[in-house]
């Protein structure tokens, strides 16, 4: 249950900046991706295919689809698309024939590693904003602690 709550003038403030804070971040990121001639969500394909990759998780549509938070069909079609430009490639999984698991090509790597050092040096230079706004709202729900 929920209990009725009034949220100050502070924390609409907060909220204001970190999505702020987000937003110019996400605005950085798809021009980044279009400069390097791939759309948004491709990049976000694209590195969460590598994320995957780290952490030992098979890159299944599924996966993916979950990860950009887009219906299956629409993961598909950005595979699709990615696969035309030989930035990635597809294999049946060894243990379900069924299933498709997606995987960067040498060429989709060498794209994302671009990206990738550009995105890290935005975020040191202007990360720490985006941290301080996110701490304002977590020091508010731990109750000021």
């Amino acid at each position: 249950m929920y209990l009725l709550q009034t949220v100050k003038d502070e924390e609409y403030r907060s909220l204001a900046e970190f999505r702020h804070q987000i937003r110019r971040f996400l605005h950085f990121s798809e021009q980044a991706a279009r400069l390097a001639g791939l759309e948004p969500q491709q990049h976000q394909l694209l590195l969460s295919l590598r994320g995957l990759a780290a952490s030992g998780e098979p890159a299944s549509i599924r996966a993916v689809a979950e990860r950009l938070q887009v219906q299956h069909h629409s993961a598909v079609e950005l595979v699709d698309r990615l696969a035309d430009h030989d930035l990635v490639t597809r294999s049946r999984a060894p243990e379900d024939r069924r299933q498709v698991l997606i995987s960067l090509t040498a060429r989709g790597e060498a794209e994302l590693e671009k990206l990738a050092v550009c995105h890290l040096d935005e975020l040191q230079k202007n990360g720490p904003a985006l941290v301080a706004a996110l701490e304002s709202l977590i020091r508010r729900n731990n109750g000021g602690n």
